[in-house]
């Protein structure tokens, strides 16, 4: 018998301990395409928009990759005023 029948898949991932490294990921991956959309709606490459930004193109990889959730406040601002969007949080 399925020890997971009925539970939602939150639950799933809780009961596994890994429900926050799931969430995290997921949200930077959204933040990928949300970028990679805007980016294609600019015109703008990644060389491009790492130079809008100040930084180096293997920086903004590190931003963008879904699998490094360590991104700084300021390093999402930065990437917000370099595509003219301004940066919103809110917890839900």
């Amino acid at each position: 018998m399925n020890r997971y029948s009925g539970s939602d898949f939150d639950d799933f991932l809780a009961e596994e301990g890994i429900l926050e490294e799931v969430t995290s990921k997921a949200q930077k991956r959204l933040l990928a395409y949300q970028v990679a959309d805007i980016m294609v709606e600019k015109k703008l490459t990644k060389t491009e928009l790492a130079a809008k930004m100040n930084t180096s193109r293997s920086q903004l990889d590190r931003l963008l990759d879904p699998e490094n959730t360590a991104v700084t406040l300021d390093s999402l601002n930065r990437l917000a005023q370099a595509v003219g969007k301004q940066l919103r949080i809110e917890f839900a």
